[in-house]
């Protein structure tokens, strides 16, 4: 089998911290880190309709804070993430692994 993996990117808007209510405030989006996501056992055939399935489960956005999908890739079930393999080698263990997303 394999995994469905998405790859995100976090945004925090630092203009809308400065916004006094008394008229226009300038948008600063600024990279913030980002999360990864996974969909276990998935069909490969049906990539694109799990993408669709699993959208909003994963992009947010307010006038603060947005997340937007960067990517996605079918991956063997053992695939670690980048921040995964680091917890290992430097930790021993893995802590905080790739959120897994259920389908409904």
């Amino acid at each position: 089998m394999s995994k469905l993996l998405i790859t995100t990117q976090v945004y925090e808007n630092y203009g809308a911290h400065d916004w006094d209510g008394q008229g226009e405030c300038p948008q600063y989006w600024k990279p913030k880190g980002g999360g990864d996501y996974v969909v276990l056992n998935i069909d490969v055939s049906r990539v694109d309709e799990l993408m669709l399935a699993v959208w909003n489960k994963v992009e947010h956005a307010s006038e603060y804070y947005r997340e937007t999908i960067l990517g996605h890739q079918v991956v063997a079930d053992d695939y670690l993430t980048e921040f995964e393999r680091d917890q290992l080698e430097y930790e021993g263990k893995i802590q905080f692994p790739a959120q897994v997303l259920q389908l409904a």
